[in-house]
C-alpha cells in the first residue's frame, strides 16, 4: 500500500488506471491543477511588474529579481526534486511541492517591500520545482500502458488551455483588485489540489533509485547560478570590475565547475549524468534551446512592461494580447510533430527560430499607440506559428539523441537549459539594450531599449535556426516515428516539458 492507502505502482504491481475512469479523472485534475499553478504563474507576474514597481518604487533591476528569484531557485533544483520524487515518493513529493508553493504564494502576496518579495519569490521557486517533474511523471507512473498516450495528450491540452487562461485572469485581478491577488489565488486552489491528491492519487517510485540522493550537486549547481545571475544583473549599473558583480561572476563560475567536477567522479548517484553530453544531435538540440529560449525569456520579460507603461494597456488587456499564441500552439502542434515525424526535424527547427525572430523583429512597431490589429497582433501571429513550428520537432529531437533509458533524464536537462537561458537572457537583455534603473517610467527611453532588445533577441534565435541547419541530421527512414502527445500539444512559452511521453514506454517497462 502506498501514502494514505492509495495503491503504489512499484516493480511488482504496475500502474493499472484507466483514462475514462473515475480514479483516472482525478488523477488528471490534480495533476493538471497543480502544474498549472507554477507554469501560470511564471507568466501572470510579468504582467504584474510594472504595477510591483510602482508600489514599491523601484528600479528595473529589482523588477529583474523579482522574475529571476523564482527562476533561480526553479532551475537549480528541478533535476534534484525529479530525484527526490523517483526515490521518495512521486505523490509525496509533488504534493509537498504544492503546499511549498501555497505558503510562498502566501508571503508574496502579503510582502511589505521588495526585497522581501525577492526572496518570497525564491521560495516560490522551490515549491515549483518540487512539483514540476512530478505532475506528468505521475501520470506516466499511475495510467494503464494502453490508456497513458490519452493522458498525457489530454494533459498537455488542458494545461494549454490553462496557460491561456491565467493571463487573462491574472490581468483581470490586478486591475480590479491588486497584483498580489495573483499569489493570494493559489491558496485556495493547491488547498483543493492537495485534497484530490491525498484522496485519489496513487504513490509511485522508481525501483531503480537506491542510491544517495545528489544534495552535493543541487546546492553547487544553485549557487552558481546565484553567483553568475547576480553579477549579471548588478554589473552594468556597478561595473563590470566592481568588487561585488566581479566576486558573484568569478564565485557562479568556480561553484558550476565544480558541480560539472562533481558530476563527473564525485557523485555515486550523479544527478546529471554527464554522458548525455556524448551525443553530438543532443548537444546541438540544446543549443538551439538556449538560443531560441533565451531570446524569449528576455523578449517576454519587457514585452508587458512594453504593452503596459508605454502602450497605455490594461493588466488585462496586456494579459490577453498573448492569447493568440496558446491557440497557435494548440491548433498547429500536432501537424507540426506530425510532419517532421515524416520528413525529420531538420527543416523545421532551421526554419522555425528565423519565423520566431520575424515575430520579435516585428515586436520592435510597437509604440505609444500600440495598436493591437495594426501592432501587436500580427507580431503574436508570426510569433505563434514559429513557435508552432519549432517546438515539437526540438522536444523529439533531444528525445531521439539519447538512448531510451535516458529519455526522461534527457528532457529534464532540455527543460533546465531552457529555464537557464531565460534566467541569463532576463539578466543581460535588458543592459545589453540600454535600459536599467528607473528606464521603465520613462515611456521614450523603454520604448527605444525595448526595440533594440527586441531585434536582440531575434538575432538570438536566427542564430538557433543556423546551428539547427548546420548540427541537425534527419533519422534514416527507417527511424521515423510518430510523435508523442506530450510533444504535440506543449506551448513553449515557458519551457519544454520536464519530462515528456517518449519516456513512458521505459517507465512502464521498468514498473512492470
Amino acid at each position: 500500500m502506498g501514502t494514505l492507502g492509495t495503491p503504489e505502482a512499484t516493480s511488482s504491481q504496475p500502474a493499472g488506471l484507466r483514462y475514462a475512469s473515475g480514479p483516472g479523472r482525478w488523477v488528471l485534475f490534480a495533476t493538471v491543477l497543480g502544474s498549472a499553478i507554477a507554469s501560470i504563474d511564471a507568466t501572470v507576474v510579468g504582467i504584474a511588474l510594472p504595477a510591483i514597481g510602482r508600489d514599491f518604487s523601484t528600479g528595473l533591476a529589482t523588477l529583474q529579481w523579482v522574475v529571476t528569484g523564482y527562476t533561480l531557485t526553479l532551475a537549480g533544483l528541478l533535476l534534484f526534486a525529479g530525484a527526490l520524487g523517483d526515490k521518495y515518493g512521486r505523490k509525496k513529493i509533488f504534493l509537498a511541492g504544492v503546499v511549498w508553493f501555497a505558503l510562498a504564494s502566501l508571503l508574496c502576496g502579503v510582502a511589505p517591500d521588495a526585497p522581501f518579495l525577492i526572496v518570497a519569490r525564491a521560495v516560490q521557486g522551490i515549491g515549483a520545482a518540487l512539483l514540476t517533474p512530478g505532475s506528468l511523471a505521475i501520470i506516466e507512473a499511475s495510467f494503464a500502458p494502453s490508456d497513458r498516450g490519452k493522458a498525457i495528450g489530454a494533459w498537455s491540452g488542458l494545461s494549454g488551455v490553462g496557460s491561456a487562461i491565467g493571463p487573462f485572469l491574472g490581468g483581470w485581478l490586478i486591475q480590479a483588485v491588486s497584483w498580489r491577488l495573483i499569489f493570494l489565488i493559489n491558496l485556495p486552489i493547491a488547498a483543493l489540489v492537495v485534497a484530490v491528491g491525498l484522496r485519489h492519487v496513487p504513490e509511485s517510485r522508481d525501483p531503480g533509485a537506491t542510491g544517495r540522493v545528489d544534495v552535493t550537486g543541487g546546492v553547487l549547481v544553485t549557487g552558481g547560478l546565484v553567483g553568475l545571475t547576480y553579477g549579471l544583473i548588478q554589473a552594468p549599473g556597478a561595473g563590470w570590475t566592481s568588487p561585488a558583480p566581479l566576486t558573484a561572476l568569478t564565485g557562479g563560475v568556480i561553484l558550476l565547475a565544480a558541480f560539472v567536477a562533481w558530476e563527473r567522479r564525485g557523485a555515486a548517484m550523479p544527478m546529471l549524468p554527464l554522458n548525455l553530453f556524448s551525443s553530438a544531435q543532443f548537444n546541438a538540440a540544446n543549443i538551439v534551446t538556449f538560443a531560441v529560449y533565451g531570446a524569449l525569456g528576455g523578449a517576454l520579460f519587457l514585452l508587458p512592461i512594453q504593452l503596459i507603461q508605454v502602450s497605455g494597456y490594461t493588466a488585462l488587456q496586456a494579459g490577453i494580447s498573448l492569447l493568440p499564441v496558446t491557440v497557435i500552439m494548440l491548433v498547429l502542434s500536432a501537424r507540426s510533430g506530425a510532419l517532421a515525424a515524416r520528413i525529420g526535424p531538420r527543416l523545421q527547427m532551421s526554419i522555425g527560430p528565423v519565423i520566431i525572430a520575424a515575430g520579435l523583429a516585428l515586436f520592435a512597431r510597437i509604440d505609444h499607440s500600440g495598436n493591437y490589429l495594426t501592432e501587436v497582433l500580427p507580431a503574436v501571429l508570426v510569433f505563434g506559428l514559429g513557435l508552432a513550428i519549432n517546438v515539437a520537432p526540438l522536444t523529439s529531437t533531444v528525445l531521439a539523441a539519447v538512448p531510451a533509458e535516458h529519455a526522461g533524464m534527457a528532457s529534464a536537462v532540455n527543460n533546465d537549459v531552457a529555464r537557464a537561458a531565460s534566467l541569463i537572457a532576463v539578466a543581460v537583455l535588458p543592459a545589453a539594450a540600454g535600459l536599467s534603473g528607473s528606464a521603465y517610467l520613462h515611456r521614450a527611453q523603454f520604448s527605444a531599449g525595448f526595440h533594440t532588445a527586441s531585434l536582440i533577441s531575434a538575432g538570438m534565435c536566427i542564430v538557433g535556426g543556423a546551428v539547427a541547419a548546420v548540427t541537425i541530421r534527419n533519422p534514416r527512414p527507417a527511424e521515423l516515428a510518430a510523435p508523442t502527445p506530450a510533444q504535440l500539444f506543449h506551448c513553449g512559452l515557458d519551457s519544454p516539458p520536464a519530462r515528456t511521453a517518449a519516456a513512458v514506454g521505459h517507465a512502464a517497462t521498468r514498473q512492470a
